[in-house]
């Protein structure tokens, strides 16, 4: 072996003795590591295209995509009446709302109490067994930590521990804690069930309550986030880029969801408001009505309709402006302001003259029409301030970037949340990034550097290029986030001809079920060809139209099947989700979610179908994974250490 690598891997073992001083502490580190790679492998949960529908999102992460009622079958069999593990299940989900229900309808509340727990340990010990004793222990909520670990360890049909078994139970409804317990207990059994979280893309946009799944996120034990274009938006928001301020609001004003950025993040639109109120005073805007849900509260309809346009305009006078920064992009045709005819209410694109249905916009000027009015200005640099000084925006971006990605290659699985560009033949698509080509896995690294440039780059040239790459994720026709020729807003706003409203996807889409394609991606991203899948959302799939999620015969899977309501009709389900666990991996698809409330009185869950998608020949392993390669590295080199010490070469300490 080379000295200067002999050298390199001394100071290693050295280092690692100061952990494991001797013979002993090393041998058992080496036999626990072992025993960990023999273990089942744990769950995994794939969400994507959340769409701010924070009710839908928090029951389908408690009930684990089904994992949690599986558990119970599991474990309960035929011993339990189908209402009896409706019942459990809902308990396990909602315990606070439950008990409240149960305690005051219940006759015998103490029998069931007793009940009640012995099947919630039970269910617990199941769900805890794929994991060592030290990782179940540091899951235990702290209050009841060793009464929990007593429960779960001791077998309670052992005549010898029986009596010591029950009496624990029995103390715990003695002494008043039953329902905390319960609590404690079954929000531990939804947290064992799943152990780790992958959400692939688009937190943000159409639902009311990103904010709420962003503090759920930031509480959960172990996740990743692939980044989507309405989630990179926001980070471009929140980084103080103008036109993706302008973005962020216009959406929010589009769907009736202003609440969200000004209760939800504290970022204060009274600028926009007063501005709009005053400028658009005498102004049409009945083209930029509100698609609003039934909690919406119409007395801001008319405000909310100004609103929506200022910022609108603002958002095609910016655009304008980031797009004639670059050249590059080929995003000319997006450039549409300065294409109007006013007097003959017309507007000049794809070689033709269309017809406008609102020409009405005080602040352009004809002459120079991507220029901000002196108003405009004021109110921007107000908004970029309120959004850089939002703490709860900042602390869930800060989030983003440190759990987050554009892609992830996982357990045999690249997860990205668009698609891979490419053109007609297969062959991926460039994009020139600051004079250089990029394309396939390159321009990902690539962009995903550049975003991250524009949040944190000290260098003002540097922050402002990534800012407007961070748009250009958003919206650009090379995006492997968006996947489309163009996003036609402005045509969706003034143009009657359906026509001109369609984006055409990137031809990944039509290509997804060509092996070789498929392929050619896996090796792109150094996955081997068996055993590996491709997992990404972004489009939804219309089931009611008879399509799939499955593509390439299960080796490519699109997991948006409609979480967003805006998409449930289009679709005819509410969402998949995907779980790969020690048996294989199936996709579930899910009804629309009417409300917790609903859920706890009628106990109804909202899993409609499992789908298997492959099925593993023999249980798959700690050893199979990416975490058992690490742990196989590790006893590799505490092997080393061993021998350094049996040897002399390392003195025991």
């Amino acid at each position: 072996m080379d000295k200067k690598l002999e050298s390199i891997e001394f100071k290693y073992l050295k280092s690692l003795s100061n952990q494991f001083p001797n013979i002993a502490a090393a041998s058992t580190e080496i036999i626990n590591l072992q025993a960990i790679m023999n273990l089942p492998k744990g769950t995994e949960h794939f969400l994507t295209d959340i769409h701010g529908e924070c009710e839908q999102f928090n029951h389908v992460m408690k009930n684990g995509s089904g994992s949690v009622r599986r558990k119970i079958d599991e474990e309960f069999g035929n011993t339990l009446s189908e209402k009896d593990k409706r019942s459990l299940a809902t308990l396990i989900y909602y315990p606070k709302e439950k008990l409240a229900i149960v305690e005051e309808e219940e006759e015998f509340l103490e029998d069931w109490y007793k009940v009640t727990l012995h099947r919630l340990v039970r269910m617990l010990t199941r769900v805890s067994s794929k994991y060592t004793r030290s990782k179940v222990r540091r899951a235990l909520p702290k209050d009841f930590a060793y009464v929990i670990e007593e429960l779960i360890t001791e077998k309670e049909e052992l005549e010898d521990k029986e009596l010591y078994y029950n009496e624990i139970i029995h103390t715990i409804i003695n002494i008043g804690s039953a329902p905390q317990f319960i609590i404690e207990l079954s929000e531990l059994i939804q947290r064992m069930v799943v152990d780790h979280l992958h959400i692939v893309g688009d937190i943000f946009d159409r639902g009311k309550g990103p904010h709420i799944i962003m503090d759920t996120l930031m509480r959960y034990h172990s996740l990743d986030i692939q980044w989507g274009n309405h989630d990179v938006i926001w980070m471009g928001a929140a980084a103080g880029d103008m036109t993706c301020i302008a973005t962020v609001i216009r959406n929010s004003a589009r769907y009736g969801n202003l609440d969200t950025l000004e209760e939800g993040y504290g970022i204060n639109l009274v600028p926009l408001a007063t501005f709009a109120l005053q400028t658009y005073a005498k102004t049409d805007c009945s083209v930029f009505a509100i698609k609003y849900d039934d909690d919406y509260n119409t007395r801001d309809l008319e405000l909310d309709m100004r609103m929506h346009k200022a910022i609108s305009i603002l958002q095609f006078k910016l655009e304008g402006a980031t797009i004639r920064r670059h050249p590059e992009w080929g995003m000319d045709d997006r450039l549409l302001l300065d294409k109007i005819d006013y007097e003959k209410r017309t507007v000049q694109c794809y070689g033709k003259e269309y017809a406008m249905n609102d020409v009405d916009f005080p602040t352009v000027d004809p002459r120079n029409p991507y220029a901000l009015t002196e108003d405009e200005q004021l109110v921007m640099e107000r908004l970029v301030a309120a959004f850089k000084h939002s703490e709860k925006l900042q602390k869930h971006v800060k989030f983003l970037y440190s759990k987050g990605a554009m892609y992830k290659v996982h357990n045999s699985n690249l997860l990205y949340h668009g698609c891979v560009p490419m053109d007609e033949n297969g062959n991926f698509r460039s994009l020139t990034i600051a004079g250089t080509e990029y394309k396939g896995k390159a321009l990902y690294d690539a962009l995903e550097t550049y975003a991250r440039k524009g949040y944190y780059s000290k260098d003002p040239e540097e922050r402002q290029f990534g800012r407007d790459i961070l748009y250009y994720i958003w919206a650009g026709p090379n995006s492997p986030v968006y996947g489309k020729d163009k996003m036609a807003t402005f045509e969706r706003y003034f143009l009657e001809d359906k026509e001109t409203h369609k984006e055409i996807k990137n031809p990944y889409y039509k290509l997804y079920n060509n092996e070789d394609v498929v392929n050619s991606i896996m090796q792109e991203f150094g996955l081997s060809l068996a055993n590996s899948h491709i997992i990404n959302g972004h489009v939804p799939v219309e089931v009611a139209k008879g399509e799939t999620p499955i593509k390439c015969g299960g080796k490519l899977l699109v997991i948006d099947g409609g979480f967003s309501k805006a998409y449930q009709a289009k679709t005819g389900i509410a969402g998949y989700t995907l779980v790969a666990n020690s048996h294989g991996m199936y996709l579930v698809s899910h009804q629309p979610f009417e409300s917790k409330e609903v859920a706890v009185r009628t106990e109804a869950d909202i899993v409609s179908e499992r789908i298997p998608v492959e099925m593993a020949p023999r249980r798959i392993m700690v050893a199979d994974t990416d975490v058992g390669k690490e742990l196989k590295e590790s006893i590799s080199q505490l092997e080393k250490l061993l021998e350094a010490y049996r040897e002399g070469i390392i003195l025991e300490k």
